[in-house]
């Protein structure tokens, strides 16, 4: 299975997204998991080599690639029974690298905020992808979400954003997630984040696969 997490827009919130599925599917379902940073800043793979240093015991491989090597990265880990690939996209999309990227999803992951910007690079990232990917469900989650957002101006930008896909419970803003490493998800987020996990695992992963 290939799960796709992205966004046009830099800074939605890819990458702490990819963390926490990928730690949650390795600690908590036991799940065989591949990590593969395709961002340009690639963060996790950062993360993976400072967690090497600290002899902290890796959950899942975390490999640093370039788009241009998906086809043949794809193709050796599809041969791997059981596997689970997530994959942190780039925050562009005007790279032509990515369309066989777009074409394997199984599922596709997609961090947004409630401001104007956001949700415009949110709507662009669905339609292209949904243009070259007809079947893969899509999952948008409101991620560091603040109090001043008006109720009018959230429901207008779900109505927009669910022409394309499911609008999942929502992350708030704070601080703990900045802890979050290859090797852990601090436990005070696991009550947070365990209802929107288990939801997408038990409708979007475990299901599909049952398919």
């Amino acid at each position: 299975m290939v799960i796709l997490i992205g966004n046009q827009k830099g800074g939605a919130g890819k990458s702490t997204l990819t963390l926490l599925l990928a730690n949650y599917l390795s600690q908590v379902k036991k799940r065989k998991v591949t990590v593969l940073d395709m961002d340009y800043q690639q963060s996790i793979s950062s993360k993976a080599e400072k967690a090497k240093i600290l002899e902290n015991e890796p959950l899942y491989d975390v490999v640093p690639a370039e788009l241009k090597i998906f086809p043949a990265l794809h193709s050796s880990l599809t041969n791997r029974a059981g596997e689970i690939i997530i994959i942190d996209l780039p925050g562009k999309m005007d790279d032509d690298g990515l369309l066989p990227v777009f074409a394997a999803a199984d599922v596709v992951i997609c961090p947004f905020a409630y401001d104007e910007f956001s949700v415009d690079s949110t709507v662009l990232f669905a339609m292209v992808l949904r243009k070259i990917n007809e079947r893969a469900p899509f999952i948008f989650i409101p991620n560091r979400i603040k109090n001043t957002v008006k109720y009018e101006t959230r429901s207008e930008i779900e109505k927009v954003i669910q022409r394309f896909g499911v609008i999942a419970p929502g992350l708030a803003d704070r601080v703990d997630f900045q802890r979050i490493s290859t090797f852990q998800t601090p436990l005070i987020l696991m009550p947070v984040v365990l209802p929107i996990l288990d939801h997408i695992y038990d409708q979007y992963i475990d299901w599909e696969e049952k398919t």
